[in-house]
């Protein structure tokens, strides 16, 4: 059974892989763009991108909730049932994005953690102006994309963004550059790019729901259900911990990465390298986690509890065998690597230095990050929503600002990442803990 549970968990994990990075590249294209545009729109887009991705982070987190919910009425055979939980889950959508809205269109508390040079905060506000008209597309394809990733259907995802990023990429450099025909946006045309695609990401979800034969035995939009409070209670208390979750890992780095910024460019460039590696590895245990939490749900939902105890053990031991090869890849190949990032030999020592730490913490990243989405395919959501509290904001966020600049030896930046790997081997043990008392409590 192991090995059948591992073959369906990577079956679900490359198209979601994939897909991921597909996103991801949306990134870089505002990157690559923005630094041959201009310094103050790169900046720009780098500050307002910190905040969106906070926000929308933890909003799609709380979303997630129709995951779990979904695979346990699956695995329950109570097929008839999820049409209303998705269209419960649509409604919450809506709900999140008013405050979604408002909090990009007024994003004064976040901003003024940071001095920030007037011109790139009102290229900052400009940028995050644009992606609030595409907050509410955003949280609908989000809560869309838990619900098909639910039933093991990831391959439409894949094409919707490998389709959305191409899209981007065609947009957003017109748009930049002015090769559409008016003036070159700058900052503004990537947030009018970005949000045009989650409109665009939304529409194509709307199509394969209205005409996949796969998804007609359900009747997703028949008997279209009124806001309920019973079920939005339900998402609300699966969902807000996970939200939360979601936001105290994303705050982190951010935070990190605010507080790196007072010892200097050199030092910034060489943790933004790093970092960026670090968010591209953490792709592999994500997808994962995903697939593993479609797997453990339905079959928490058929109560086959041997059936989820050996899709948990497939999870866990993909997840840390892949990544362990992968923090060996990235020790091998690191000089190639800082090399293609930066032609400054400085950055590239401070981004040598850091690398290491990047390769030795993928497995314990893997193992809690495939650990968390078990529990959350359990519906257990609220103590590893602790766990991750106590140690992403305690041990490394807390704890790397002490090695940095306040112990007896201050590490610099070192500190930060030393206090995210012990972090990150704390969140290991810890969710596993409570992930192996779950599965011994189910047998």
């Amino acid at each position: 059974m192991l090995s059948r549970q591992s073959r369906l968990i990577l079956s679900h994990a490359t198209p979601m892989l994939i897909a991921q990075l597909a996103s991801m590249g949306m990134m870089v294209t505002d990157t690559v763009l923005l630094g041959h545009y201009g310094t103050e729109d790169l900046a720009a887009v780098a500050v307002g991108g910190g905040i969106y991705i906070s926000v929308v982070f933890a909003l799609a987190g709380i979303l997630q909730a129709v995951a779990p919910t979904v695979a346990h009425l699956k695995g329950a055979k109570r097929d008839s049932e999820i049409a209303g939980a998705l269209q419960q889950a649509f409604w919450l959508a809506l709900f999140l994005a008013v405050p979604g809205v408002i909090f990009l269109l007024n994003p004064d508390p976040l901003l003024a953690l940071s001095r920030i040079d007037p011109g790139i905060e009102a290229k900052a506000r400009a940028y995050l102006s644009m992606l609030a008209w595409g907050m509410p597309a955003a949280l609908l394809y989000r809560t869309f994309y838990s619900f098909c990733n639910a039933l093991g259907r990831p391959r439409p995802l894949m094409l919707i963004s490998l389709g959305g990023t191409l899209l981007h990429c065609v947009l957003a450099w017109s748009l930049v550059t002015g090769l559409w025909g008016g003036a070159a946006l700058g900052v503004l045309g990537c947030g009018i790019s970005n949000a045009t695609v989650g409109w665009f990401a939304l529409l194509c979800g709307a199509g394969y729901l209205l005409r996949s034969s796969a998804l007609a035995p359900y009747r997703l939009t028949r008997g279209w259900q009124r806001p309920r409070l019973k079920p939005l209670s339900d998402l609300l208390r699966l969902g807000l911990p996970m939200g939360f979750s979601n936001f105290v890992e994303i705050s982190s780095f951010t935070l990190i990465a605010l507080f790196v910024a007072q010892l200097g460019a050199t030092v910034v460039a060489g943790h933004r390298i790093v970092a960026n590696l670090a968010a591209i590895c953490y792709m592999l245990p994500l997808a994962l986690g995903i697939a593993t939490l479609s797997q453990v749900g339905q079959a928490a939902g058929a109560r086959d509890w041997l059936r989820a105890r050996a899709s948990v053990a497939a999870g866990l031991l993909l997840a840390g065998s892949l990544s362990s090869a992968l923090g060996l890849v990235l020790w091998l190949i690191a000089r190639p690597l800082a090399a293609a990032y930066t032609d400054d030999m400085a950055v590239q020592a401070v981004s040598l230095s850091l690398i290491g730490y990047v390769a030795i913490y993928q497995i314990f990243d893997a193992v809690q990050t495939v650990a968390a989405y078990s529990l959350r395919a359990y519906k257990i959501t609220f103590a590893p929503m602790l766990v991750h509290i106590g140690c992403f904001w305690g041990v490394g966020l807390f704890g790397g600002w002490w090695l940095a600049f306040h112990a007896a030896q201050p590490m610099g930046v070192a500190g930060f990442w030393i206090a995210s790997l012990l972090s990150l081997v704390l969140a290991a043990c810890l969710l596993g803990t409570l992930l192996w008392r779950a599965v011994c409590a189910l047998r």
